[in-house]
């Protein structure tokens, strides 16, 4: 055997080690993600994260559950850790949706990541306290969602001959224009508890800003006269909406406004994504204003990431090289142009964001960030007033009732 030869066995050799082990840790590196990002830009925007694992060397098993806002997907994580069957890695909000299994000691910390990605001086400081629970990093933050926007068709508005608005002052009147010309439905609205709920919220905020939304969910005092005018103002927004709401999904109510068939929609950012992914382009097919106008307090809302405890120690390797991906700044951009949020780091580049994203990261420069009502209410009080506001959507109860009913709920 030549000395050539043995040169030559020797690197094939190393390179079926390397090989091997490649393999080796892409298997270690398995990574099952349950999260609830089922509409065409939710996906669009999941797999953003899923190719960079994947070229990171992992391999990633996507288990995307759809429906109810991710009540079910919550309900499966849930059940699954308490089963010993835990995922690598789950969708959560921010808030308190998660802190129930953090209590029974279910949860890996995320504090050397966080250490090492110098979290502390990256995120906001309303973030930072969203995702941190006892002084600890429980979750990884992927992005900033404001539920309170208001999108538009700008070709449904314009045939109308009706003015696009910023504020809701002038969303009514330029509802009553489309309205009155006949054939397009004003408001789209998926007719979900979830969805009534968000709706509600917005006009809350559009009717006393942020001094009434915290009067409402931090003080739980539903007794102001300016409460009372949001909620007769929010059932005002029925006599907009079609006979065909109640039980709609969101995004085929995103559908609507986007084919034309609606001209307005009240819903989170993540709307926006279904915008990009039918190829629509922000100030020139449709249009947005936040729904108190554009100084508007930005409540604190989106997606997490937790880690449940796992025996294999490769399993927590997986979950590390998740973590520190879905928080790069290559990461972050990648996700969020699809998604429709805003990246929660603001040391990325946002010249490429379209102009609804734009106000939004201006929203965080400016500190105009707000505490939601997931964070300030328990998941018990924001279930049952949901259910109350839903209840006074979808029935003939009085304004004195339901009001009742809302203090009620925000007591729990």
């Amino acid at each position: 055997m030549t000395m050539t030869m043995n040169i030559r066995m020797k690197q094939v050799a190393a390179a079926a080690l390397i090989s091997f082990g490649a393999i080796g840790a892409a298997q270690a590196q398995k990574a099952e993600v349950i999260h609830w990002w089922t509409s065409g830009g939710e996906a669009a925007a999941i797999k953003e994260f899923a190719t960079m694992y994947t070229k990171a060397g992992g391999t990633w098993v996507d288990t995307p559950i759809a429906g109810g806002g991710g009540a079910q997907a919550r309900t499966v994580m849930a059940n699954r850790t308490m089963g010993g069957d835990a995922p690598t890695a789950a969708q959560y909000n921010y808030g308190k949706q998660y802190e129930e299994i953090i209590k029974e000691g279910l949860l890996n910390d995320l504090d050397d990541v966080a250490k090492k990605g110098n979290w502390d001086k990256l995120l906001p400081e309303k973030i930072r306290n969203a995702v941190k629970v006892n002084g600890k990093y429980f979750a990884v933050p992927v992005n900033l969602h404001n539920e309170n926007w208001v999108w538009f068709n700008k070709a449904v508005l314009a045939k109308a001959g009706a003015k696009e608005p910023t504020n809701m002052d002038e969303m009514f009147a330029a509802m009553d224009k489309v309205k009155a010309a006949g054939g397009v439905v004003p408001l789209a609205l998926g007719g979900q508890g979830w969805q009534e709920g968000i709706t509600f919220r917005g006009v809350l905020l559009a009717t006393g800003g942020q001094d009434l939304y915290l009067k409402t969910f931090k003080d739980k005092d539903a007794s102001t006269p300016g409460f009372r005018k949001a909620v007769e103002t929010f059932k005002k927004l029925k006599g907009y909406v079609d006979p065909g709401s109640p039980g709609r999904d969101w995004n085929l109510a995103t559908g609507m406004v986007i084919e034309g068939k609606a001209a307005f929609q009240m819903m989170g950012d993540w709307a926006k994504g279904e915008f990009v992914n039918a190829g629509k382009t922000a100030g020139k097919e449709y249009g947005c204003f936040m729904a108190g106008g554009p100084k508007m307090p930005y409540a604190i809302g989106g997606d997490v990431f937790v880690f449940p405890k796992q025996k294999s120690a490769d399993s927590a390797a997986a979950q590390k090289k998740l973590a520190e991906m879905m928080i790069s700044p290559e990461g972050q951009v990648a996700f969020n142009n699809k998604k429709g949020s805003i990246p929660i780091r603001t040391d990325v580049d946002t010249s490429k964001m379209d102009i609804c994203a734009q106000a939004g990261v201006q929203a965080i420069k400016e500190n105009r960030l707000l505490q939601s009502d997931n964070e300030l209410l328990s998941p018990d009080a924001k279930g049952a007033f949901e259910d109350a506001v839903s209840k006074y959507w979808n029935s003939s109860q009085s304004a004195d009732d339901a009001i009742k009913s809302m203090a009620v709920a925000l007591k729990r």
